[in-house]
């Protein structure tokens, strides 16, 4: 059996990609997101996007360039950094339509929409504000004798998955080698198609001798495409191939003091395409480096 071969580019991916659409994330905060590919979208004229997030800066910068009209989300938080200026700003200004939920009713969307079904109960968010807060929410009764009151999250269909991997081959499998798989699975589920991009594309055989069989969490089932992007969750973590970038990141923070030092962060790492981003960002660490050893002599 011939097995189709999935690789594709960057802007391959962005280019199936429409205004309006519902787009779903993977990783967890500031940690293994798919930032080449959140970059890409940044240089596209995409807007009017809904997003669906465990969020960290992908929320962030898709929201201080204009491309967002929703966010659906559990959090949005850069681990280190408590809140993203950028989302933050955006929230306080009203730019953006919100769906604020419960972590675990976001799981309960994705393995809802995964499963294909409209809903599933669950009792994350009974006792909080969050039925307060989305008041399209409702609840169902227990058929059972136990006659329990559980919400009834709808399911989180998405009209396309974007999610990054340690490593994956050609035909979309996809395989994580550190400490947490996230819900990455339940994305590309969720999907009607799902992108994956990665630190770097291997053979099929090397997967399966590559760390324990559990860390291969995508099959291609459920790939439409996948993208080689060394380096390609910076600034995010995507251990162990690197840790998250923290002088960056504060770097990133610090961008959201002002319109202005927006606009010079994104004149200075994000007005060229992913190669230029990686020599500026490599830039960036040379001139801390000289700066540093400046002030040692």
């Amino acid at each position: 059996m011939t097995v189709q071969d999935r690789s594709t580019t960057v802007d391959g991916v962005v280019s199936r990609l429409r205004d309006g659409m519902t787009i779903g994330i993977g990783g967890w905060g500031s940690r293994r997101k798919p930032m080449a590919l959140v970059r890409a979208i940044l240089r596209s004229e995409l807007r009017d996007l809904t997003l669906v997030s465990y969020g960290g800066p992908d929320v962030g910068l898709l929201a201080a360039a204009g491309k967002l009209r929703k966010v659906v989300y559990g959090f949005v938080s850069l681990d280190s950094v408590p809140l993203d200026p950028h989302f933050r700003a955006a929230r306080q200004r009203g730019e953006l339509d919100v769906a604020e939920y419960d972590e675990g009713m976001v799981l309960a969307g994705l393995r809802a929409a995964a499963a294909r079904l409209p809903f599933l109960p669950t009792r994350a968010g009974l006792g909080s504000d969050v039925m307060a807060l989305n008041p399209g929410l409702t609840t169902v009764t227990s058929p059972y004798a136990d006659g329990e009151e559980l919400v009834a999250m709808p399911a989180l269909e998405l009209d396309v998955a974007l999610v990054h991997m340690n490593r994956a081959d050609r035909a979309g499998n996809g395989q994580y080698l550190g400490p947490d798989p996230y819900f990455d699975d339940l994305f590309c589920a969720a999907a009607a198609e799902a992108y994956v991009s990665c630190e770097q594309l291997v053979s099929t055989e090397e997967l399966l001798h590559t760390g324990p069989l559990p860390s291969l969490l995508l099959d291609r089932t459920h790939t439409t495409g996948v993208v080689e992007t060394p380096n390609g969750a910076h600034f995010t973590s995507c251990v162990p191939d690197h840790e998250r970038d923290e002088p960056f990141q504060r770097q990133y923070a610090a961008s959201g003091k002002s319109a202005e030092a927006w606009q010079e962060f994104r004149e200075r790492f994000l007005s060229g395409d992913e190669s230029d981003y990686q020599q500026a960002v490599d830039a960036f660490h040379a001139g801390a480096t000289e700066r540093q050893e400046a002030r040692v002599r």
